[in-house]
Parts: C-alpha cells; sequence; structure tokens
C-alpha cells in the first residue's frame, strides 16, 4: 500500500512538471492566439525553438514546442506570417534542444 501511493505521487508530481508547450498552426490568421514569423538569423529572434518529437519532452514556456494534430489538443494556436511587421512574435528553430530558450523576455507573456 505504501509503494502504491508513492508510485501515484511519483506519477502525478511528474504530469504537471512535463506540461507541454503544445501548439499547433492554424491556416488563418483570426483563428490563431499568436502570429509567428520565422527569422533568418538567431540574433533576429524573440524565442529560439527547438521542435521535440514527443509531448514529454517539451517545456512550460521555455522554446521546447510540440506540434500538435488537432487544435483542441494545443496550448497556443499559431499562425506563421509572411512579413516581419505583421508577427507578433519572432522565433528562430534551432538544431539543439540546449540552445531553445527567450532572447525577449518581455513577449514571454504572449504563450502563457
Amino acid at each position: 500500500m505504501k509503494n502504491l501511493i508513492c508510485t501515484i505521487i511519483i506519477l502525478f508530481s511528474s504530469v504537471s512538471v512535463c506540461s507541454a508547450q503544445k501548439v499547433f498552426s492554424v491556416e488563418y490568421e483570426n483563428q490563431s492566439d499568436v502570429k509567428v514569423y520565422v527569422v533568418d538569423y538567431e540574433n533576429q529572434a524573440d524565442l529560439k525553438v527547438y521542435k521535440v518529437k514527443y509531448e514529454n519532452q517539451s517545456g512550460q514556456n521555455e522554446g521546447k514546442w510540440f506540434f500538435t494534430k488537432y487544435p483542441n489538443q494545443a496550448k497556443k494556436k499559431i499562425h506563421f506570417v509572411k512579413y516581419e511587421n505583421q508577427a507578433d512574435l519572432k522565433i528562430y528553430f534551432v538544431d539543439y534542444e540546449n540552445q531553445a530558450g527567450w532572447r525577449n523576455k518581455s513577449k514571454q507573456h504572449l504563450l502563457y
């Protein structure tokens, strides 16, 4: 019984820690929560993003994104715009997980 209780506590604590930054890319701007532009260079970005393969690998709001299959599974719906001046948030996709993170923390509120 004691082992069962410990297991349940560990399971629930790990679920809350792994709360994902789940996003869904919508086709139209009016369906989105945040308009995003992908910049060419890392130093132009507000957020450096690493795309994870599995939901449990993503972070809360630290640039590790998991793209969901359906909009109702996502925490935020994003729309990729064609021009930088249309964007709420500028991102740069990085190759390694440890490179992900905020460069401009004043925009962090957009993904909460």
